[in-house]
């Protein structure tokens, strides 16, 4: 049988190329050639420099990394009714068991089901040359979207645009966000796509702030400090922004979206982990604001926000600021633990900028 390389994260900040048998799609899968496996913060929190997770719902020891994955289906299984060989497809990350109510909603990452399997987590993900996947998790990826645009979708723009669809964004809208990482930044790009009006930005690594005004999305990039919510208020009359996104799982950083919320203003909370104190009357109920959260999207949404990118000329790889090859990983997950870059891709056939 022919071999692959992948990935595996031991949990002690470092990373191991194994030899994998390509395996053979069956019954309603495919076989994906990969062409790009970004790196998501949730594989640096939860596993890359230690496995968080425990039982069935953790990482699982010796499994391919990796669940940002893009590529072309190579060989399809018996039973597949939609996707063929040479389609380019994105895939969503977590295979849910398709029947429960939250499979039948689109949203396989609820699913509690024994047989969900997230790849990355559970499953092999997509830092290996081939891919296994369950055809009922494949979005299309169309041509004007590259492999990188859309490795990016299957977890952090899908993430995003899940969380603004909840409070709503329009231009009506002076927005604040918090942590300007990969999801920070998707989030203005995305603000911006649905008509934001202001767009403030808010972060505490100098590399990262410098990436946030490059970029040009935002009216105003401020560096984390005590001073955050009055420096809001002064960019807004006063009032404070009508909705703020928390992309940073930082206590501080939640606290600054909320009281950084005028009044009926919205929240939502993207970033994983972490903790958040407030006063409830003070800042929540006197002031009538709302908290969401949002975890990931599902499969329909994923499938709109494709072609929205496409209408709106949205490259989710001009976030990516460091490619690699497979055989530099381990570079690659050390450079997005250290936090000290944007988006960082594992690109295969792809060019290396």
């Amino acid at each position: 049988m022919s071999k692959m390389i992948g990935a595996i994260l031991p949990g002690n900040s470092t990373t191991e190329l194994r030899d994998f048998d390509i395996p053979v799609p069956k019954h309603g899968e495919v076989l994906i050639k990969m062409k790009s496996s970004t790196i998501c913060g949730s594989d640096i929190r939860c596993i890359y420099h230690e496995h968080l997770g425990k039982g069935p719902e953790g990482y699982q020891p010796g499994m391919i990394a990796g669940h940002e994955p893009s590529g072309q289906i190579v060989k399809v299984g018996p039973g597949c009714r939609r996707f063929k060989k040479d389609d380019r497809v994105i895939v969503y990350h977590i295979s849910g068991c398709g029947v429960c109510n939250d499979c039948r909603r689109g949203y396989m990452i609820s699913c509690t089901s024994e047989y969900r399997r997230a790849y990355g987590w559970q499953r092999d993900g997509g830092m290996a040359e081939y891919l296994l996947a369950e055809e009922k998790d494949l979005v299309y990826l169309p041509d004007e979207l590259s492999y990188s645009d859309g490795a990016q979708v299957a977890c952090g723009f899908g993430t995003v645009y899940e969380g603004l669809e909840k409070i709503s964004i329009s231009g009506n809208d002076a927005v604040l966000i918090t942590g300007l990482g990969p999801v920070g930044l998707a989030s203005a790009m995305l603000c911006k796509a649905l008509g934001a009006q202001k767009i403030f930005g808010v972060e505490v690594i100098d590399e990262r702030l410098s990436i946030a005004k490059n970029t040009g999305l935002f009216d105003e990039v401020i560096k984390a400090s005590e001073n955050n919510v009055e420096q809001i208020r002064d960019l807004t009359s006063g009032y404070g922004v009508e909705k703020s996104i928390d992309c940073s799982a930082n206590n501080k950083a939640r606290l600054t979206c909320i009281q950084g919320a005028r009044k009926w203003g919205k929240i939502v909370f993207l970033g994983e982990g972490g903790t958040c104190e407030f006063e409830p009357s003070r800042d929540i109920i006197h002031d009538q604001k709302t908290i969401y959260g949002s975890w990931v999207t599902n499969i329909w949404r994923m499938e709109e926000l494709v072609e929205r990118l496409v209408r709106w000329k949205i490259k989710p790889e001009s976030l990516i600021t460091h490619r690699f090859k497979l055989d530099n990983v381990g570079e690659a997950y050390s450079l997005m633990a250290s936090g000290k870059c944007g988006k960082v891709a594992v690109v295969f056939d792809e060019e290396i900028k």
